[in-house]
């Protein structure tokens, strides 16, 4: 999936807050950058096309929401990009992920380590309920 720049600025708002109209997320904008309403409303409304947005109509306007978390779109890039390149009987995602893993420090390695145990134990929950 291709973002404009000012898409993953907005992307990265939504990610901070639990909802916004346009207004808002011009007036956040605005100061930072600059840039017109209609340039912010067009930008939430191709975020909404491609479901990374949600939104709900309240009187006029539109008030939006983030489709998905941070980790969920990260996850749906890593996969829509691997499987453009990765057959399912290949190690190479494994091996992307190990060369990844070497440029980590300590802290994170150890973060990673956890996360990959708490999504083992979700796992074998989810099959011992089967």
């Amino acid at each position: 999936m291709i973002l404009g720049e000012l898409e993953k600025l907005v992307l990265n708002y939504f990610w901070t807050v639990s909802g916004a109209d346009a207004k808002q997320v011009h007036e956040y904008f605005s100061e930072q950058r600059g840039g017109s309403l209609n340039t912010i409303q067009t930008t939430l409304d191709r975020l909404f096309k491609k479901g990374l947005l949600n939104r709900e109509k309240i009187g006029h306007a539109f008030r939006y929401s983030s489709a998905k978390s941070r980790k969920a779109f990260i996850g749906q890039l890593i996969l829509s990009v691997t499987q453009d390149f990765v057959s399912s009987d290949e190690d190479n995602l494994l091996a992307a992920f190990v060369s990844v893993s070497s440029d980590l420090d300590d802290q994170q390695l150890s973060e990673l380590e956890a996360t990959i145990l708490e999504y083992e134990s979700k796992k074998a929950d989810r099959g011992s309920k089967s």
